[in-house]
């Protein structure tokens, strides 16, 4: 019989179930793959994690307001005032030194004993460290042991910090829908400004209706020590949330591979094999945050100094003026959040970046005509790309890591970028003014980074309303569900071939 003689018809059935057993039927998703958001759990995951991070700054916003006190206080007399604050802002920056251990560190203990646990002891320990500052004798008291106690606290507050952002990031990425992941990451951000502003509303407050003997023997602890009672609140939210689905799942997991999960390539990973398995997002990540976090810090901790030290104004009016932009950018950001659901991330991050190579100049020239009305510009000039980034670090980041080495991926990228670019930006900004004499350095350090940022951004892969690697699909109701699952071939945001090579969960099905 040659090739062209017809088949009878049980010989072709024969053919087609041969055929069938050497390329099986492609796989699809059922409504049981899906996982459906309870949304009075995402409710308490969202108030737990935007405690924290308004806890987190506000004591920024402290310690960034009263920088010049702390200065005056921690110092001896004698030095000059110049120094005394350059003293202070390195002491804010030796903060972030300890922010890449503990996010190494908290990160590991994340991917494996669970986020909510970590994020529990982050808290604690931040709040405990910055009651101890409240508390702390001056030099006129302990003398040189006064700084070196400073420093110390500090370095406990970025120790915990670490771990705070990096694992709040993920714990509400997992937690979210992911058609509204933008807009409840941003929340996070929204919270940490608004820290932020209650932090700087509350000193600018103090000094305003105290005098300024008042505010360098006591009243410059008052912020610090009702830190503990807030802390005590936030403490109570974080401790009523559970951990994430995709946690449990990948948990669940593991817990069927018995011995065979140590070995899995979806275990989590220790820090030398996560850097060589995702060194490529590790440094994507670095570069967008460095860049977000130059003209971030630039705007919040960075700021009351410059308009106070080179632009001569009086510490309270310094204060207030960023008091308005802060909250208005806050409101603002949730806003950019929702749109990076509609348009992607990337180019809403596009316009973060650009924006701020763009803008940087003029804002700072506003700012140094002098005139209130002016300065105020060139702060809401300055906050403009500020908003576009910050909103979307929260959603995008975690989206480049796989579940079982998220927390870690975030801990190691997120801090070692915000130590050098975040906590020293103050630093570095200020040394550039005393160095170069003029007022538009920090412009300079701010176009630099973004230009950086822009890179990142072309080698960011598009993570809006797609399911995060590793992860199920994430939906906000059965109704959505049955949607996705009936509409999955042509559903451009999602590639079921791929989510069955990642998704441990479906690839054991």
């Amino acid at each position: 019989m040659d090739d062209k003689t017809p088949l009878s018809p049980a010989a072709a059935a024969a053919r087609v179930r041969f055929l069938q057993r050497l390329r099986p039927a492609r796989r699809r998703l059922t409504v049981d793959h899906v996982n459906v958001v309870d949304p009075s759990m995402l409710k308490k995951a969202i108030g737990g994690t935007v405690v924290g991070n308004l806890m987190e700054w506000y004591d920024v916003g402290v310690y960034g307001y009263l920088a010049v006190i702390i200065g005056k206080l921690f110092m001896p007399s004698s030095v000059d005032p110049a120094i005394q604050t350059l003293f202070s802002l390195g002491v804010f920056a030796v903060t972030f030194v300890a922010r890449p251990l503990g996010g190494v560190v908290l990160g590991q203990l994340g991917d494996r004993l669970g986020r909510q646990r970590i994020l529990v002891f982050t808290l604690l320990m931040m709040a405990l460290a910055t009651f101890g500052i409240g508390v702390l004798p001056d030099y006129s008291v302990w003398g040189v042991a006064a700084p070196i106690a400073l420093v110390l606290l500090k370095l406990i507050q970025g120790f915990s910090t670490g771990g705070e952002y990096a694992g709040a990031t993920t714990f509400v990425t997992e937690y979210a829908p992911d058609r509204r992941r933008g807009f409840y990451a941003s929340l996070l951000d929204m919270g940490s400004y608004f820290g932020f502003a209650i932090g700087a509303a509350f000193v600018s407050i103090l000094q305003l209706t105290l005098s300024e003997d008042v505010m360098e023997g006591f009243a410059w602890r008052i912020p610090f020590l009702v830190a503990l009672p807030l802390g005590v609140i936030a403490l109570w939210f974080r401790s009523r949330i559970e951990d994430t689905p995709a946690f449990k799942e990948a948990q669940e997991a593991a817990a069927r591979a018995g011995e065979e999960a140590k070995a899995s390539p979806d275990a989590p990973k220790g820090v030398l094999a996560l850097v060589r398995a995702y060194w490529r997002e590790l440094l994507t990540a670095f570069v967008l945050v460095s860049a977000a976090n130059t003209v971030g810090y630039a705007l919040t901790s960075y700021m009351p100094t410059y308009l106070t030290e080179t632009l001569h104004y009086d510490p309270v009016h310094g204060n207030l003026l960023t008091l308005p932009v802060l909250v208005i950018m806050s409101l603002c950001i949730p806003l950019t959040g929702m749109l990076s659901d509609k348009v992607g991330r990337k180019r809403v991050l596009y316009i973060g970046s650009i924006s701020a190579i763009v803008l940087a100049v003029p804002a700072f020239l506003l700012m140094a005509h002098g005139e209130i009305w002016s300065t105020l510009a060139g702060l809401f000039v300055l906050a403009f790309p500020v908003t576009f980034y910050v909103a979307n670090l929260a959603s995008s980041l975690p989206a480049l890591f796989p579940t079982s080495s998220r927390y870690g991926g975030m801990g190691i990228s997120y801090n070692i970028a915000v130590a050098i670019f975040g906590g020293f930006a103050p630093f570095i900004m200020q040394a550039l003014v005393t160095l170069t004499g003029s007022s538009l350095a920090p412009a300079f350090w701010v176009m630099g980074t973004s230009v950086a940022g822009v890179v990142a951004v072309i080698f960011l892969k598009e993570s809006a309303r797609r399911p995060l690697p590793g992860s199920l699909p994430s939906v906000a109701s059965e109704e959505e569900a049955i949607e996705l699952v009936a509409t999955q071939e042509e559903n451009p945001d999602l590639d079921v071939a791929e989510l069955f090579e990642e998704v441990p969960a479906l690839r054991e099905r």
